[in-house]
């Protein structure tokens, strides 16, 4: 499915950073990527299912939730598989784009998430 990618800071990300990025409970927040309740079941997945997200410069596996989202839009937490997504191209600002990508996103039952999958 081709969706809008969006990645942000959330309270739950930042709070997780700060105590430190190498826990557990940091790595789970930002490789979790909320979509459309619609288009989940669309896509015959359910939340904790795990998807691979291609973008047009590498590709990241998530674990999905549902979000207050519209439809082929997905949010996900600035985090390392976010970093496995982008370009590096910052135009001038220092720091790659990280919204409004277009993304392919596709069930991935057999990877790990927060992983770079494998192709």
């Amino acid at each position: 499915m081709r969706c809008v990618f969006i990645a942000g800071r959330t309270i739950k990300q930042g709070q997780q950073e700060n105590m430190g990025k190498l826990r557990d409970e940091y790595l789970a927040v930002v490789s979790t990527m909320d979509m459309n309740p619609q288009d989940l079941a669309g896509m015959g997945l359910a939340p904790g299912d795990s998807v691979r997200v291609r973008s047009e410069w590498g590709e990241a596996v998530y674990s999905c939730a549902e979000g207050d989202l519209p439809s082929g839009m997905v949010f996900v937490p600035y985090g390392p598989p976010t970093c496995q997504l982008m370009g590096g191209d910052t135009d001038g600002t220092g720091m790659p784009s990280q919204k409004n990508w277009e993304v392919e996103v596709e069930p991935a039952s057999d990877q790990q998430t927060g992983s770079q999958s494998e192709t």
